[in-house]
């Protein structure tokens, strides 16, 4: 009961600051745009990535005359990971700070507390990267997703098993029990058992788990064609490290996005990464305006490469600076009626928030299958989007140069 008042008097006080004026959200010579990422803790590296996309994005809509002259200010909240954290960082940027409009979102379970905080305030939420299906199936008309919802990050993925991966009968499923990789790994084995496919093993595990060798012995003793792994980049170096000492050998490795498609993965998992899979959303290939040329100036400024993470935040950015110059007003309720009416093609592809299934405001985009050859992440499927031919089958390990 006391839990009940005390979050009822923080909803009350949130709200009076929100009514008492949205004078907050413009500074004298700019507009305020709240930022919800991981900055420190285990995803600390994703948020990284997107924190420094945010910011050459904002930066060059500020040299362009920003929004209606208007520059935009970045606010970013260190949400650790936590969903508790998220929630309140949420608040604070909404009570205190007055922002008209929310973005970020890294991991699925922070995500989902975060949505129905700014839905219950009214300030729009627009997501780049927290996937599990249900954040956009909850009727939310203030919450808005960019990026694809986890059950469709396969879809590449299924179409090579199709194609070209015939002789895939059986697969190990291993997820981390958190809201995306359960998201993931349920969507991931409906779309096995379509195709045809026997899951032989399936395990979650705990984040930051330092031995996975019970799980991948038992994964080596049924011997499947391939194994599906969704896990962030740690997990996702470590899997593939005890994996090569224990000597499985599957037909395919495939990670499930996150943590697969990191630089950092191919670092701290070294040539264990070597003929890895992911499924991705994006490569810098694509034939969208502007990708090349935001994945060639992040190289430059930052001495790194980016990835899909880092292009959905960059993204994020022009679809939350296009609808505030578009909205009659700098009010969460008419940026949100701005965001309504986005289309807009983007670095990530083209951005239009649609209603599908149990979807709302959630937009639909293609899925890719990238591969890791000699240190570098390269796009192998479709055909038409694809920087190098796949390896297929995954040489074994005894019979690597």
């Amino acid at each position: 009961m006391r839990g009940m008042i005390k979050g009822a008097s923080v909803v009350a006080a949130v709200m009076l600051a929100i009514g008492a004026t949205t004078g907050g959200a413009l500074a004298a010579d700019g507009i305020k745009v709240g930022v919800l990422l991981p900055l420190t803790g285990s995803q600390a590296k994703f948020g990284e990535i997107e924190k420094r996309s945010y910011e050459m994005a904002a930066a060059e809509i500020n040299a362009k005359g920003g929004v209606n002259g208007k520059k935009i200010e970045l606010l970013f909240e260190d949400d650790t990971g936590k969903p508790d954290v998220g929630r309140s960082g949420v608040e604070k940027l909404i009570s205190r700070e007055k922002v008209p409009v929310i973005t970020g979102g890294y991991s699925s379970s922070v995500t989902a507390a975060a949505a129905p905080v700014a839905q219950q305030f009214k300030v729009p939420f627009v997501i780049c990267t927290g996937s599990a299906d249900d954040v956009t199936e909850k009727g939310y008309d203030y919450v808005f997703r960019v990026n694809p919802p986890a059950s469709e990050y396969p879809n590449a993925v299924k179409s090579f098993l199709h194609e070209v991966g015939k002789d895939v009968k059986t697969i190990a499923l291993l997820y981390e029990n958190s809201a995306f990789g359960q998201s993931s790994s349920k969507s991931f084995e409906a779309d096995a058992v379509a195709l045809g496919l026997k899951i032989v093993v399936k395990e979650g595990y705990q984040a930051g788990a330092i031995d996975f060798k019970p799980i991948l012995t038992k994964v080596k003793a049924a011997n499947p064609d391939m194994i599906y792994m969704v896990s962030y980049v740690m997990d996702a170096s470590l899997l593939m490290r005890q994996s090569k000492e224990l000597r499985i050998n599957p037909k395919m490795f495939v990670g499930g996005g996150a943590g697969f498609t990191l630089p950092e993965f191919a670092k701290s998992a070294g040539d264990a990464s070597d003929g890895v899979y992911s499924a991705t959303l994006w490569v810098d290939t694509l034939p969208f305006p502007g990708a090349k040329e935001y994945a060639s100036n992040f190289r430059k400024k930052y001495g790194s490469e980016t990835e899909y993470h880092g292009a959905e935040a960059y993204a994020a950015m022009y679809v939350v600076a296009d609808a505030l110059k578009r909205a009659k007003s700098i009010t969460p309720r008419d940026v949100r009626d701005a965001l309504v009416k986005t289309d807009l093609k983007t670095a990530f592809g083209p951005v239009k928030f649609i209603s599908y299934g149990k979807k709302t405001q959630q937009n639909k985009l293609d899925t890719y299958l990238v591969q890791w050859q000699k240190g570098n992440l390269e796009a192998v499927w479709p055909k038409s989007v694809a920087t190098k031919k796949y390896i297929y089958p995954t040489p074994h390990w005894d019979k690597r140069k």
